[in-house]
């Protein structure tokens, strides 16, 4: 089967390839907000444009507005009014669907562009080859296959915690896994990231919990310097590496949980539970705990993997009481409290985990399915 994949790794590049970096980044924060002002503009108007129209509107404009973007790539004036076409079509698209909050397309400031395109060029084992730079050290070798059957027509620089990466797509070719036969089911939680129905229990390490004391003394030292100023830009820098760390424990543990249940177990079918995250974060005391777990991430991670094995994946209803069911006689309790950490029945008596006894449910519901 022929997937797409994206590989995204670090790059050392060296002080004259940050500047253009950053050059580009600038250019692309100017030409979105540029191409959103004239969206918004149009539409008070009344009328409708089109990517295609913005960027020749552009073109006519720019030796004007800002005649030294001519010395940077054109893909990223290009790629910059794509994305602020897919956003606002995006936007509409929540509109007609009914969604709370649709998400209007905003203006960026300086600071929050972390990404830019440019044309894909050679990719070696050690390299690769950017546009206007030329060749660019990667930081792990031989990551980015260099025999693949066919590669995406663009590369995404961004930078996040001081750090530069690229990330290119690939299309290759993955073999279906030989599958046991057996039904999994997991049951997210907060104490427990997940718990298989084979009895498999993976805790939460509470990443951000344990980073806490360090981020709110770097926010505290942020508050005290002036803005803009060096000591200012030291710190920051320091909080966004601080926040990045956080963001890689968090993925690399969730790759482990996910890797695991579907290279390792070999399921036919995978069943998760539909959970309603934003309803979840309401509740103010679990907000934080929530969030921290990766629960989106986790069920995303699981989803593509699985697609690429070949596995199903079926997903339970949002009501389905699978933590409040017997999973021996199959009675509710309907009474079963969050601070009911172990599930005993009410009429067979059966004494159980709470958490296992909705993962066995789950998996159960799978093989109905």
């Amino acid at each position: 089967m022929l997937i797409q994949r994206a590989y995204k790794t670090e790059i050392k590049p060296n002080d004259k390839q940050i500047t253009f970096f950053r050059r580009c980044l600038g250019a692309s924060r100017f030409v979105y907000n540029w191409a959103l002002a004239d969206r918004i503009a149009l539409f008070e108007q009344g009328e409708k444009t089109s990517q295609y129209t913005q960027c020749k509107k552009f073109n006519a404009v720019k030796d004007d507005v800002c005649p030294w973007i001519r010395k940077l790539p054109y893909i990223v004036v290009e790629s910059s009014v794509a994305n602020l076409d897919t956003a606002y079509k995006n936007f509409f698209r929540r509109v007609k669907q009914g969604k709370e909050k649709a998400g209007f397309p905003r203006f960026k400031k300086k600071g929050q562009q972390h990404s830019f395109q440019l044309k894909r060029g050679k990719i070696t084992d050690t390299h690769i080859y950017f546009t206007g730079i030329g060749m660019v050290r990667l930081c792990q070798d031989r990551y980015i296959p260099t025999d693949a059957q066919k590669y995406g027509n663009y590369l995404t620089v961004s930078t996040q915690g001081g750090k530069w990466f690229v990330s290119v797509l690939v299309y290759e070719e993955v073999e279906k896994l030989e599958t046991t036969g057996e039904v999994l089911g997991i049951d997210f939680g907060i104490k427990d990231i997940a718990i298989l129905s084979t009895g498999k229990v993976f805790s939460n390490p509470k990443v951000l919990y344990d980073a806490e004391a360090k981020l709110k003394r770097l926010q505290r030292e942020l508050a005290r310097r002036n803005k803009g100023g060096e000591n200012w830009q030291k710190t920051k820098a320091k909080l966004q590496q601080a926040y990045y760390k956080v963001t890689c424990i968090r993925k690399h543990i969730l790759n482990e949980i996910s890797s695991y249940v579907v290279y390792d177990l070999k399921p036919d079918v995978i069943v998760l539970e539909d959970l309603n995250v934003s309803g979840m974060v309401k509740n103010h005391h679990l907000a934080k705990a929530i969030l921290d777990v990766g629960f989106y991430e986790l069920r995303r991670q699981i989803e593509y993997k699985a697609e690429w094995a070949g596995i199903q994946v079926v997903f339970a209803d949002r009501f389905f009481p699978s933590s409040k069911t017997c999973s021996r006689c199959g009675c509710v309790k309907s009474d079963l409290t969050l601070g009911d950490r172990v599930f005993v029945c009410p009429d067979c008596g059966f004494e159980i985990d709470r958490d296992l006894n909705a993962a066995i449910n789950l998996q159960k519901l799978g093989t109905v399915v």
